[in-house]
């Protein structure tokens, strides 16, 4: 059993069977072909040769598939992690260099590294502190980035920047040097893109086309789109007329790549990898929970940072770049009837034979054609109407959701995702300091019990029943003490103190000493100090501590049980 959890492929392969492999081997088919294009072209994005997209795109999958429990998530290059890491590149060399594709390399086996020691570790968690806010709002801008940098593709000018602020400047400034054609390519394969996703499948279906292979034919449109621009580039000699081609891709399989060992260099990059580790496990867990779900399905979310650890790990030790699960290639892959992660190594098979024979033919692809790609796959990234719906919902996280677009845009990526992390637990931390109590009273005739200023129930003004809406912690103790002080001095016929614990799951040390305090304050003020509704494994705790032994009052299973029992005179009480 203990094997199965670290090794999942044997779970599923014991029973593999025939009909199993047919549609794992139809799923690779429609996934390779649409992988493809989607590799050089994030390759491109990254700023790296187009044949690192290729070998991103062979043995991750493979080390996936032997160690991830997500049946039918596709890993491979995406575009928010090959943005990011262009960014982190950026700062370290020219990108195509040798030293930028070292770079690429170092990244993957740093984040390979990192994904392991945190699976092995168990620590998943360690993405919740990434909000959804922030997560929405960090790929949104990433999507507007990465679309603008893809314009001077479409334009055939230069322009450089990791910022919509230094893109938009360049593009405006060599604008003039646009080149006719490479515009009519990259316009072209662009709106015949928007097209066959908007409309291509309604039209299929008013052709008596449904099902299945409509899906195949709108989700294959970007090769349709590479095979027509490469033919006319290389017919019309484009390549002639300032059309910016990939050029020469080197054939045959990757070969054994080992990262710098130049700890600068290590020191440099560290950040990038993290970042980029954090997020594209948030990415992939929240993609494979999603289809494994439909299928009623679970993933392991610890397992999972080994699985997408060891695909990085291979990629970078092949000569590719890092990688994680992609939303687009995984729903094609569930929906073209994946049944195992074999569909993934299948796929990993199809993509090394277009290493080994289709570079040819690659070589006169327009660069404008997989800009066009990039632009539309990211352009299902952008949600700003999310902006509007999280500030109706919640002032906090509009701003860490906010601060994360405006520095993602302005600035760098990985401000964006760090301000926007630092905030979420800023925001959280001052949230939690100030928790919501309430007084409470009993709901006449009834055993229930609710908020004085949002109901009409029986209080007394010798006893005060404070209900705390939250775990008490460091952050909140003070808070919970300036609470029951101020009650005191506005109740001066006060004779008891309820605390109503239903919600708090945990009281720390400083919480602890907190209740000391208010305690011993009450017992000098003639008050007596009760809790209810305490939680077992936080009464557990309390039981190893002086608290219990020098509370003034009792503590109660239940509010109404307190109530019974302290609404009668005091001396019958006792």
């Amino acid at each position: 059993m203990r094997l199965k959890q670290y090794l999942p492929f044997l779970e599923w392969l014991p029973g593999y069977r025939r009909d199993i492999l047919v549609s794992d081997l139809v799923a690779a088919v429609i996934v390779t072909i649409m992988l493809i294009p989607q590799s050089l072209a994030y390759a491109l994005l990254a700023g790296l040769p187009a044949q690192v997209g290729l070998y991103a795109s062979i043995l991750p999958l493979v080390f996936y598939a032997l160690f991830g429990t997500s049946r039918t998530l596709s890993v491979g290059p995406v575009a928010v992690a090959s943005l990011m890491t262009a960014a982190a590149l950026g700062a370290i060399a020219e990108p195509g260099s040798p030293e930028y594709i070292g770079g690429a390399v170092l990244l993957a086996v740093m984040s390979g590294l990192m994904l392991v020691a945190m699976g092995v570790l168990r620590l998943g968690f360690l993405a919740n502190f990434l909000s959804h806010p922030v997560i929405s709002g960090f790929i949104t801008a990433s999507g507007v980035v990465i679309a603008a940098s893809q314009l001077k593709h479409i334009l055939g000018v230069q322009a450089s920047g990791h910022n919509l602020l230094d893109i938009g400047g360049t593009l405006l400034a060599n604008i003039g040097d646009t080149n006719l054609p490479t515009l009519l390519i990259g316009s072209g394969a662009l709106v015949f893109l928007l097209f066959a996703r908007k409309k291509l499948k309604a039209l299929l279906a008013l052709a008596g086309v449904t099902g299945r292979f409509a899906d195949i034919v709108t989700k294959t449109a970007p090769i349709l789109a590479v095979v027509v621009t490469t033919l006319l580039a290389w017919g019309l000699g484009l390549d002639q007329q300032g059309v910016k081609v990939v050029g020469t891709v080197p054939a045959g399989l990757p070969q054994l790549t080992l990262p710098t060992m130049d700890l600068a260099v290590w020191q440099q990059l560290a950040l990038g990898a993290l970042l980029i580790s954090i997020v594209g496990f948030v990415e992939s867990v929240s993609v494979g929970q999603t289809l494994a779900a439909k299928r009623r399905q679970r993933i392991d979310p610890d397992q999972e940072l080994i699985g997408l650890g060891a695909a990085n790990l291979s990629s970078g030790f092949s000569g590719g770049m890092p990688v994680t699960g992609g939303f687009s290639r995984s729903v094609v892959n569930f929906d073209a009837g994946a049944e195992t992660p074999a569909a993934g190594a299948f796929t990993a098979v199809g993509i090394a034979l277009a290493t080994l024979f289709l570079t040819p033919a690659i070589a006169y692809l327009p660069t404008a054609t997989l800009a066009a790609t990039i632009i539309v796959a990211v352009s299902t990234l952008i949600d700003f109407p999310a902006l509007l719906r999280t500030w109706r919902y919640s002032r906090t996280d509009f701003v860490a959701m906010l601060a994360t677009i405006v520095l993602t845009l302005g600035h760098s990526v990985e401000s964006g995702i760090v301000a926007g992390v630092a905030l979420s637990i800023g925001l959280f931390l001052y949230r939690t300091s100030r928790p919501h109590s309430a007084l409470i009273g009993r709901v006449p005739g009834t055993e229930h019990f609710r908020n004085v200023l949002r109901h009409q129930v029986e209080t007394r003004p010798e006893l005060a029943m404070l209900r705390v809406d939250e775990s008490l912690y460091f952050a909140n103790a003070r808070f919970l003490e300036e609470t029951v002080m101020e009650l005191l001095s506005k109740q001066p016929a006060l004779q008891d103190v309820v605390l109503v614990c239903p919600a708090v799951n945990l009281i720390d040390a400083s919480a602890l000493e907190s209740l000391e305090a208010i305690n011993e304050r009450l017992v000098d003020a003639g008050v007596r100090l009760h809790l209810s509704e305490v939680k077992g494994p936080v009464m557990d705790r309390l039981r190893d501590t002086e608290f219990l032994r020098h509370l003034g009052g009792q503590v109660f299973l239940s509010s109404y049980e307190a109530w019974q029992t302290l609404s009668r005179p005091r001396q019958a009480a006792a």
